[in-house]
């Protein structure tokens, strides 16, 4: 089994789209879209096994569920997702919040959401390779959390690497999807955080309130 269908079948299983695998998951090659229904079903008959696979969840399952989709979206473990919950509710405010920010304010997270990986499998790569610096110092730490204010650079001597050939026209396409809490240089590629997310605006494929929940039993 390829490495695309590992990470298709994860999207099928969930029933939505995860994202993990780039630009694939925007085209008719996406798995969702060619077959969707979890893996292991034949088809789209309802065969008896269809039917147990479509079975309402129970609560704790449907939270289970949620905590599952968010690991795979962001590439982490148990122990890694159980520490950032952990801090979560150790800070101020609402801990579902805090959760999404401690989440999106990765590095490797910041680098997809801007445009300059298609994925953040990918962005996880460009980080650990040394791509980028943050203030003028290196950093190869995927989980790096950023602040406001902080702007992360391309490496002068990783800029001209083929990958990042089309960058700037892929960037013209994709600017009104950036997230209102980030700014990009289209020109030095720069991207500066401008703020913390907000749950309000900051879209989700995953229900951050009962993934609280979860936890909190």
């Amino acid at each position: 089994m390829s490495k695309i269908d590992k990470q298709c079948k994860k999207c099928r299983r969930e029933g939505k789209k995860l994202f993990l695998k780039g630009e694939r998951c925007f085209s008719a090659k996406c798995a969702v879209v060619k077959r969707n229904y979890p893996p292991g079903i034949q088809g789209i008959k309802t065969t008896a096994k269809s039917k147990r696979s479509k079975r309402a969840l129970s609560g704790y399952g449907a939270q289970l569920r949620e905590k599952q989709i968010t690991k795979r979206i962001y590439h982490l473990r148990e122990k890694q997702f159980t520490n950032y919950f952990q801090k979560a509710m150790e800070q101020k405010g609402d801990t579902g919040e805090n959760l999404l920010q401690l989440l999106e304010l990765r590095l490797d997270n910041v680098i997809f959401r801007a445009g300059l990986a298609s994925s953040r499998k990918l962005a996880r790569q460009l980080v650990s390779h040394g791509h980028f610096q943050i203030s003028n110092k290196n950093i190869n730490i995927p989980s790096y959390h950023l602040k406001a204010g902080d702007q992360i650079i391309f490496k002068s001597t990783k800029l001209g690497k083929k990958i990042f050939t089309n960058i700037k026209e892929t960037l013209k396409e994709k600017k009104n999807k950036l997230p209102s809490w980030l700014e990009i240089n289209k020109d030095s590629l720069a991207v500066t955080v401008l703020a913390k997310p907000t749950l309000a605006e900051t879209e989700q494929i995953f229900d951050i309130k009962m993934i609280v929940e979860f936890y909190s039993k």
